[in-house]
């Protein structure tokens, strides 16, 4: 055993030493430094500049000249493209607009002011080709939206589609850490449920599309529906958890060819317990409004601006002025008497009791200086069966709130719950159908 073992050291002695003598080069290559691999928005900003980097993207133009070769590189995190200087002998036939590339060069300054940061590359691999006459976009058109929108598996590529994804990714993340912060718990509640929380018939009912069931038998023992909302579930969680709130898929069945009809939308909905009265309602609903705008306008700066340049001309500033100013709060009486006195001529009448429309909620806000402006105390008749009753006479209403904001209208709503249970009762035995209809405290 013991000789055994002496062969074996023996053995792997001598073969240490042939590699050192005979590999050396090997060795030396494997401890060289791999380049660092950076997103383009790190290259952009100069991160690793004088470093060995690797850059992997798409490429958004090539532009061969004699001596030289300049590409510009995207690869979806930053609105700006990373340019790349390579001599011409990289060139290569596979390298057009729209190939994926691996680009492996020395991040340095740029003596170009547009561009601070250039990859000055000394290898470029093509990881996928493309081919220019058949890939739809050009480099010196642009191209409409209508246009890009019959391309859906390639307008993520688009500056206007990038930039609005991005701006959605990071409005995402600051509703989250908005209610993170502040003490919610987040619920997840089913998107596939036997509620019809709105109860006005406007939904999706969901079947097998072959079912293997028997005839007359379902697949559910109940109708199921994809959930228009999360709200009765939120309800349920709030008499254990004092701050709930959920962010999920909405589904509506409303057969209406407008921005303001989706089938299927995001919705933020909270609840929260204890709350004495609708200012508990307008603090949520005001700090959840700045905290996320003013987080989407601090990490996407550029591809706001590109929609304030190119979208909304001028809109940056009424952005600015909803920061700086607190929103005020109108009661409905207020409001319809803010109408009533106008000298519009409004499409919808303005008649005490009527539920306002957007062109009145438009008019208001810009009543009140074109900053958001909350809604309160709405007619009884106008809110859920919930609503909590104000018991005021003679104009009977109910505690409820809206938040309408420039260029929409009602951005979100929400009411206190009725905590007493004769009067629940009575008016749950005021609907002929008992199907209950609901408002969200939150929702985007």
């Amino acid at each position: 055993m013991f000789q055994s073992a002496a062969k074996t050291l023996s053995v792997a002695t001598t073969t240490a030493a042939t590699l050192t003598r005979g590999t050396s080069f090997s060795i030396r290559r494997y401890c060289q430094k791999t380049p660092a691999t950076l997103r383009v928005s790190e290259a952009v900003s100069g991160a690793k500049l004088g470093a060995n980097v690797k850059v992997q993207g798409w490429v958004r133009s090539v532009r061969p000249q004699k001596a030289n070769l300049f590409l510009h590189v995207n690869d979806g995190s930053s609105l700006q493209s990373l340019q790349v200087v390579a001599s011409s002998e990289l060139d290569d036939p596979l390298l057009t607009l729209g190939s994926a590339v691996e680009v492996t060069g020395t991040l340095r300054k740029s003596p170009r002011q547009r561009q601070p940061f250039e990859l000055e590359a000394d290898r470029i691999h093509v990881v996928g080709d493309c081919d220019p006459v058949d890939f739809p976009f050009k480099i010196k058109e642009r191209h409409s939206l209508e246009y890009i929108r019959q391309f859906p598996h390639l307008r993520c590529r688009t500056n206007a589609f990038s930039s609005l994804l991005r701006i959605r990714s990071e409005a995402t993340t600051a509703v989250h850490s908005y209610f993170k912060e502040n003490g919610f718990v987040q619920i997840h509640t089913p998107v596939i449920t036997s509620n019809d929380c709105e109860g006005a018939g406007e939904l999706f009912q969901v079947e097998p599309s072959s079912p293997n069931n028997e005839e007359g038998e379902k697949f559910f023992s109940v109708p199921a529906f994809l959930t228009v909302s999360g709200q009765l579930h939120l309800e349920v969680m709030s008499g254990a958890f004092s701050r709930v709130y959920t962010f999920g898929p909405t589904f509506r069945a409303e057969n209406s060819q407008s921005r303001r009809h989706l089938a299927e939308f995001y919705m933020v909905e909270a609840e929260v317990s204890f709350t004495q009265s609708l200012e508990d309602l307008t603090k949520v609903m005001e700090d959840m409004f700045r905290s996320a705008t003013e987080h989407v306008l601090a990490h996407c700066a550029e591809d706001v601006d590109l929609f304030h340049k190119h979208v909304t001309p001028g809109h940056r500033d009424t952005v600015d002025a909803m920061l700086k100013n607190r929103f005020p709060v109108l009661t409905y009486s207020e409001a319809i008497d803010i109408l009533n006195q106008s000298s519009q001529k409004f499409a919808f009448p303005t008649d005490w009791g009527c539920d306002l429309q957007t062109e009145h909620e438009k008019h208001l806000v810009k009543h009140c200086g074109n900053i958001p402006v909350f809604v309160t105390d709405y007619p009884y008749d106008l809110k859920p069966f919930y609503a909590r009753d104000n018991l005021d006479h003679p104009e009977h209403t109910a505690a409820a709130v809206d938040l309408l904001v420039p260029g929409v209208g009602e951005l979100c709503g929400g009411s206190l719950r009725e905590e007493r249970l004769d009067l629940l009762k009575a008016r749950l035995g005021e609907k002929k159908e008992g199907v209950p209809y609901t408002s969200r405290l939150c929702a985007v």
